[in-house]
């Protein structure tokens, strides 16, 4: 076997191997609006644009509020808001039921892709 032709059988498996893990790769949150750690007025909603097409039936969030001003004490407490994929697929859209008070914020996610792995994580933020 001539050394070129060992070559092409090796690189064809390694060339499949490649694409197919880029096939399959974990979302991962790109930007988020309000981002991390900022400070911003009340948002009507939160968005969460994530790397993959997300799996809408295995994607979800949990808004929670986790400081009010002049409460030392606030404990976390889960905010009625609905979620909800946006058209490109990527994004993921948190409604609050109620307008959001003043106060310290997480929302905790969990997204899934096609590779039906679930990568979770959380983003902070202050409403003024």
């Amino acid at each position: 076997m001539s050394r070129s032709h060992f070559f092409a059988k090796l690189a064809a498996p390694i060339a499949a191997g490649l694409f197919a893990t880029a096939a399959f790769a974990h979302p991962s949150l790109v930007s988020s609006t309000p981002a991390d750690k900022s400070q911003v007025a009340a948002p009507a909603t939160i968005e969460l644009k994530f790397s993959e097409t997300l799996v809408p039936q295995f994607s979800a969030a949990n808004l929670v509020m986790t400081g009010m001003p002049g409460m030392p004490n606030h404990g976390a407490m889960k905010i009625n808001a609905s979620v909800a994929g946006a058209s490109d697929g990527k994004t993921m859209v948190i409604t609050p039921a109620q307008a959001l008070q003043p106060g310290t914020y997480r929302v905790d996610w969990r997204a899934v892709s096609s590779d039906t792995h679930p990568i979770n994580g959380n983003i902070n933020f202050t409403v003024k």
